[in-house]
């Protein structure tokens, strides 16, 4: 065997993200031929994924913020003498920093393509400008990324309309926007500022109209060789976040594809690129052109499809790799030209199941996972970190991503692997939370989906047409299936006690006691609790907290661990919140229409306001959403904000304004997601 520079063999394995991608990570590793030692993160409220990994350590880290601190992991991987770190995607995946302080700081090797191909493809610049020395199209933009909302604004003029806003360092749909009007412009910009971690953005020529987006899937090995394992189309997507991919690529010509294969290869090659990487594109057949997007220098979220097309096991790749096989030691080395046509009788489609209500403008839906069934068959397969059992199980909640599952399905011809897919999402079910099963439904009934004329605006253009397809699908199976519900099951949990509420510290409840008997006093004792943290929220099954406790005798607040766990027993007390629901039957109240974090509150008691003005700002997976006034008015009372961002749950007040006639109850602008 040769070797590739910098690497060595993996004995002690930190995955240093948690959900799906986690389960997958771990067990890739845990079937290598030589065996690893394997570590996982967790925290104290989302921790499924360890269960279902079963990893030889799990390590509880502090919040979901400590999946992003670099010193933090660096003192992790001193203190359990880890030797290497797989990153999964999202977090520190694309950070080169992180590949770097990993290295030099801990003499831990991340996993992946390195700090210098991470500093040339992961910032959206850097990759432009390989793309052009590699003479591959790519759409005029900046050349620098900016905080200067004026000269975004003056590019933008330069260039015309329509326009796409970028993070130089966003990802996964944060930080982009598409604007096709001048007045759009500043709100867009502003926004997706506040979404990139570096503050940066950059302004680029839009190509959006008929164009699909096509991503090439590369492996290489730092020694030279690269090769490709075809393309995905992605196109199927709602505000740059995918929700349905497909391989291979069916509506483009193979020879524009082609063209796009050699791109990726061009670009993939003058780097000496290694490990995976997915290089994307925007291509139009009926324009006859493509222009290059962006490289995802690590794993990606549909790598799923390209494995069930050709076979291959991309993890396991990425960690044979990093511990310095050669392409040719595990029998890719032969250079498959972008000319030959991906594998006969060979296509996949990958389906998101996420914690979401399209109903309600896709808002997050929080709440714990009580029961999944998935439906067994020839080319199923599911990856999930859904968990139910015990006090461990999956709970959805503002912090991490609300994906839930992927759901690929196979098969020899393209129109048998829409049918399958039809038939999987028909006999899927999950409870405790709200999918967005119905728009998926809706996509894959579709007769564009079947035809592959499903290009980037295609879903957001017939969003509505899909989400009632989706429910005219869905009442039809209710009524085929009666009673029995579906047969095959390839994963059956039992239902649970389940909640959507959210506790956070603050809360507090007045609970008041009152004695019974006839000898009894008839003068009730008032009790009082305040959460002041959380430390595990599984109610109503479980619920552990720090509480301050102040009762009727004493109104000095005494310090107590609560611990709650289900019992065959009930207590007879009346609990109240103190904080303030909004009734939605009130004109008076702006009421919140999503669980998250609240960012801001714009107004104050006093102000007016005008119809439609921004209120608030939340933010669900780092995306921030307005929410927006209904009438115009003047602020009578608004919720005051502690220091920093505080989980809030839909339904809580957020405004209440002087007595009008009611318009509407609370509306939802949602920027750039999903």
């Amino acid at each position: 065997m040769l070797t590739s520079p910098y690497s060595r063999p993996i004995r002690r394995l930190l995955v240093a993200n948690r959900g799906e991608i986690a389960v997958r990570i771990l067990h890739a590793a845990r079937e290598l031929p030589d065996p690893v030692e394997t570590f996982a993160l967790y925290t104290a409220d989302d921790r499924s994924h360890c269960d279902l990994a079963r990893p030889h350590h799990a390590i509880q880290i502090l919040s979901a913020s400590s999946y992003l601190d670099i010193p933090l992991l660096i003192d992790l991987a001193r203190e359990h003498s880890i030797d290497s770190v797989h990153p999964g995607y999202g977090f520190l995946s694309e950070s080169a920093e992180f590949a770097h302080r990993m290295w030099h700081e801990a003499g831990v090797t991340v996993i992946g393509p390195g700090w210098e191909n991470l500093a040339r493809t992961g910032d959206k610049l850097q990759a432009k400008k390989l793309a052009e020395q590699c003479g591959v199209p790519v759409l005029k933009a900046m050349s620098q990324p900016t905080a200067d909302i004026e000269q975004a604004r003056s590019f933008a003029r330069e260039v015309g309309f329509p326009v796409m806003i970028k993070a130089v360092d966003g990802g996964g749909g944060r930080g982009i926007r598409l604007v096709r009007e001048y007045h759009e412009l500043d709100n867009s910009i502003e926004r997706a500022i506040s979404e990139s971690p570096s503050r940066r953005v950059f302004v680029e020529k839009a190509a959006v109209d008929g164009f699909h987006h096509i991503e090439v899937q590369i492996i290489g090995d730092g020694a030279g060789q690269v090769r490709h394992l075809w393309e995905r189309d992605c196109s199927v997507q709602r505000r740059f976040q995918k929700v349905v991919e497909c391989a291979p690529a069916l509506a483009q010509g193979r020879g524009l594809i082609n063209q796009v294969i050699n791109s990726a290869l061009r670009m993939a090659r003058e780097i000496r690129y290694r490990s995976l990487g997915t290089f994307e594109f925007l291509v139009s057949e009926l324009r006859g052109e493509y222009y290059f997007l962006e490289v995802n220098p690590r794993l990606q979220v549909e790598h799923t499809i390209t494995e069930s097309i050709s076979g291959i096991d991309l993890v396991q790749t990425q960690l044979l790799l990093a511990q310095g096989h050669l392409l040719d030691d595990l029998g890719l080395g032969s250079e498959v030209s972008a000319k030959e046509p991906p594998p006969t009788n060979s296509f996949s489609v990958q389906l998101r199941l996420c914690a979401e209500d399209p109903g309600n403008n896709f808002a997050l839906s929080i709440g714990k996972v009580t029961g999944l069934i998935v439906p067994s068959g020839h080319g199923i397969r599911l990856d999930t970190n859904i968990n139910i059992s015990g006090s461990n199980a999956l709970v959805v909640g503002p912090n991490f991503d609300n994906l839930l599952a992927k759901i690929i399905v196979s098969a020899s011809t393209w129109e048998a692997t829409v049918r399958k897919a039809q038939r999987v999402l028909a006999d899927t079910r999950i409870n405790g939370v709200k999918t967005n099963i119905k728009l998926l439904q809706g996509v894959v009934a579709h007769d564009d989906f079947m035809a592959g004329k499903t290009d980037t605006q295609w879903l957001g253009s017939k969003l509505p047409e899909v989400l009632q397809l989706g429910e005219s699908v869905s009442k039809m199976i209710r009524e085929q299936e009666g009673p029995g519900g579906p047969s095959q099951q390839s994963m059956v949990y039992s239902n649970m006690p389940s909640s959507s509420l959210l506790f956070r510290k603050g809360d507090a409840w007045s609970l008041t006691l009152e004695p019974l008997g006839e000898n009894s006093s008839n003068h009730p004792e008032k009790h009082h609790l305040r959460l002041s943290k959380l430390l595990h929220n599984g109610f109503p099954t479980s619920l552990a907290a720090e509480i301050e406790y102040t009762t009727p005798s004493s109104k000095t607040p005494v310090p107590f661990r609560m611990q709650l766990n289900t019992t065959s027993t009930a207590a007879s007390a009346l609990v109240s919140s103190s904080h303030r629901r909004g009734d939605p039957k009130n004109s008076k109240h702006v009421i919140l229409p999503l669980s998250g974090k609240l960012i801001e509150v714009l107004v104050e008691p006093g102000e007016v306001v005008a119809y439609n003005q921004v209120l608030a700002f939340v933010k669900q997976m780092k995306m921030e959403l307005e929410v927006r006034s209904p009438r115009a008015g003047k602020v009578q009372w608004a919720y005051e904000m502690e220091n920093g961002e505080e989980d809030v749950a839909e339904g809580m007040l957020l405004v209440e304004l002087e007595n009008e006639p009611k318009i509407d109850n609370g509306a939802l602008e949602v920027r750039g997601k999903l």
